[in-house]
């Protein structure tokens, strides 16, 4: 497992955290997954056999966010 932070842009209220949560649990092998918003963080961990950061950051994109950054650290 991995766990993963990205710093995102363009949350406007407290409805976009439910939002991202679940784009992110949608992609499989995600697990413990927590939008901060006043930080404008996520973070997550992931299966690498099973996900990718690419397949989290598209999906968080195409509800119209910005991912800004992204880090990852073995767990």
């Amino acid at each position: 497992m991995q766990k993963v932070m990205m710093k995102l842009g363009g949350m406007t209220c407290p409805s976009c955290l439910t939002k991202i949560a679940k784009a992110v649990e949608d992609v499989d092998g995600t697990d413990q997954i927590k939008v901060l918003f006043n930080a404008g963080k996520l973070k997550f961990m992931m299966n690498a056999d099973k996900a990718d950061v690419d397949d989290v950051k598209t999906a968080i994109e195409k509800m119209g966010y910005e991912v800004k950054d992204v880090k990852r650290q073995r767990s």
